[in-house]
C-alpha cells in the first residue's frame, strides 16, 4: 500500500498530508519545532472556505525518526534554498525492502518536488534517480503551529506533475503519477499530468516574481509597475534563453478548470504568499534568490544582466538578513532600490 511521506509538512505539505489523512490514504508528516510539535501532539487543522478540518497521522520530527519502506513516496515540500541541505540527508535514509535487505532512499524511492521555481528538480537528481516535478498552485497559510489556512474552494490545490526530464518517463512512472493522481483526487487534490511539467513550473515562476514585493510591502500594496517590470524581464529572458514556457498563466489554467480563491472565516489577515509567512515568521533567508534569482541566472548565462530581478533578490536577501517586516519598506523605497539597481 502506497504511503505518502510529506517531508516538510507547512503551508502546502500540511495541506497536503492533512487531506490525504481525512481521506483516509496513509501518509506520514515531518516537520521541525513548534509547529511539527503540535502536528505530532494533535494534528493538524484545515480552515477552508467550507469550514475547518481535523486529520491525524504519524509525525517524525527528525529525519531519524524515519522508517521508510518500499512502497513509499516523499512528497518535498520545503523552501528550495533549504533543499540542498534536506535531500541529501533523505537520499541516505536506509529503505527497507520486501526481502528484508535495506537500500538508500535515493535509489529506490520517488521524490516528488512540491515547491515554487525551477531549480529543484536539478538538485534532486545528484541524490535521487527517480525526480518528478510539481508545480503547485495552493494559496495557503501557515503561520499558526498545527494550523493551515487553505484559501480554495471545493477543490484545495492544483499540483501539475510529471518525470524530470521528461524523456526518461517509464510505463511505471506514469503507473505511480495515475495512482497518485486517484489517490489525491480523493483527497481533495487535483493533479493534471502534462508531458512535461517544466514549462508549467517556468510559467508559475512568472507570477512568484512577485512575491519578494509582497513580502517586504505587504499584502494589498501597490507596486504593479515594479511587478510588472519584473515579469517583463522575465519573459525576456527566458525568450532569449529558448525555455519552453506554458503560454497561459497557471492562475488562469486554474480558474477554468474550476477551483476558486475564496475568503476563509476567522482567517481574513492570512492573505500572504510563501515569502510573505517566511518573512514573518522570520526566516534567515528567502526563497527569492531562487525566484527572481533565476531569472538573473538565466541571464548571467547569456552574459546579459537582469537588473530589476537582481534588485529584487538584494532586497530579500537583506530584509531576511536585518530583520525587516511586511510593510517596512515603502513603494517608492522599492522603486529606488530597483532604479539603483
Amino acid at each position: 500500500m502506497t504511503r505518502y511521506v510529506i517531508v516538510g509538512a507547512g503551508a502546502i505539505g500540511g495541506m497536503i498530508g492533512g487531506r490525504l489523512a481525512e481521506a483516509g490514504i496513509a501518509t506520514a508528516w515531518v516537520a521541525r519545532g513548534e509547529h511539527g510539535r503540535a502536528l505530532a501532539d494533535r494534528g493538524v487543522t484545515l480552515l477552508t472556505p467550507e469550514g475547518a478540518v481535523h486529520a491525524e497521522a504519524p509525525v517524525w520530527l527528525d529525519p531519524g525518526q524515519a522508517d521508510l519502506r518500499a512502497d513509499d513516496v516523499l512528497i518535498v515540500a520545503t523552501k528550495t534554498q533549504d533543499l540542498a541541505e534536506t535531500l541529501p540527508v533523505w537520499a541516505d535514509l536506509p529503505v527497507t525492502l520486501p526481502d528484508g535487505s535495506s537500500a538508500p532512499a535515493g535509489e529506490v524511492l520517488p521524490v516528488f518536488l512540491a515547491t515554487n521555481g525551477v531549480a529543484a528538480e536539478g538538485l534532486a537528481a545528484r541524490w535521487f534517480a527517480r525526480v518528478f516535478g510539481v508545480c503547485v498552485w495552493c494559496p495557503a497559510v501557515n503561520l499558526e503551529p498545527g494550523v493551515i489556512v487553505v484559501r480554495m474552494a471545493g477543490t484545495s490545490a492544483v499540483l501539475h506533475a510529471s518525470r524530470v526530464p521528461a524523456a526518461l518517463a517509464t510505463d511505471a512512472d506514469r503507473d505511480l503519477l495515475a495512482a497518485l493522481r486517484a489517490d489525491f483526487a480523493a483527497a481533495h487534490i487535483d493533479v493534471p499530468l502534462p508531458a512535461d511539467v517544466m514549462p508549467w513550473k517556468h510559467g508559475k515562476l512568472i507570477s512568484n516574481l512577485a512575491n519578494v514585493v509582497q513580502a517586504v510591502l505587504g499584502p494589498g500594496v501597490d507596486a504593479a509597475d515594479v511587478i510588472e517590470a519584473a515579469a517583463a524581464e522575465g519573459r525576456a529572458v527566458m525568450a532569449a534563453a529558448g525555455v519552453d514556457v506554458v503560454e497561459e498563466s497557471v492562475e488562469e489554467a486554474v480558474r477554468a478548470a474550476g477551483p476558486r480563491v475564496a475568503p476563509v472565516p476567522g482567517a481574513e489577515g492570512a492573505l500572504g504568499g510563501s515569502t510573505w509567512q517566511s518573512l514573518v515568521k522570520g526566516r534567515p533567508s528567502l526563497e527569492s534568490d531562487f525566484l527572481n534569482g533565476e531569472i538573473v541566472a538565466l541571464a548571467h548565462g547569456a552574459g546579459t544582466a537582469a537588473p530589476v530581478n537582481a534588485a529584487l533578490a538584494r532586497v530579500g536577501r537583506r530584509a531576511a538578513r536585518s530583520g525587516l517586516r511586511p510593510g517596512d519598506l515603502t513603494p517608492d523605497d522599492l522603486r529606488a532600490e530597483v532604479a539603483r539597481g
